[in-house]
């Protein structure tokens, strides 16, 4: 059975894990100083025109990861209240605790891949991850067979056992 103090550290533990996934996925942009556009209007409006085809894309990736966060975090509230329930037998408690730990696991692999698709590529991507199942949306103007299959290789390249994995381009 799991005591006060195991729970305390496994709702900080899972929180921080949560808050640093966070982190990495977010866009270096927040982070760098605002800096006083010198640019003509000319310039600034190709900028315009090619910035809201790639906030879109941005926006849509952003969007998947959003969902996806939002459904995890529904669960893990609801195996959070399990772990709480005095009610609930020792049983019910270690399954629920074995499911956060997949779950947290799940993320860890999923940010992984997104970090390791983001250095060799220079891409933006959306990894969900569900059993055997690896669904990749990649940013990308082109539709590449060859980047794809190099990208099918390198998410594989993460597991010892063969998964399916779909990589589509927003």
């Amino acid at each position: 059975m799991i005591n006060k103090q195991g729970l305390w550290f496994l709702t900080l533990f899972s929180l921080i894990l949560v808050l640093s996934v966070y982190y990495i996925t977010m866009p270096n942009e927040i982070f760098k100083s605002e800096q006083v556009p010198e640019v003509k209007e000319t310039k600034e409006q190709k900028k315009e025109d090619t910035s809201e085809v790639s906030s879109q894309n941005t926006s849509y990736i952003e969007t998947l990861k959003v969902e996806l966060d939002s459904e995890r975090s529904e669960i893990l509230d609801t195996l959070q209240e399990v772990l709480n329930d005095k009610s609930k037998s020792s049983d019910e408690k270690n399954k629920a605790y074995e499911q956060m730990k997949e779950i947290n696991s799940i993320k860890a692999s999923e940010s992984a891949i997104v970090q390791k698709i983001k250095d060799e590529y220079s891409l933006d991507a959306y990894v969900k991850q569900e059993n055997s199942k690896i669904e990749v949306v990649v940013e990308g103007k082109e539709h590449d067979v060859k980047l794809a299959n190099k990208i099918m290789r390198t998410v594989q390249s993460q597991f010892t056992d063969p998964m399916i994995i779909s990589v589509k381009f927003s």
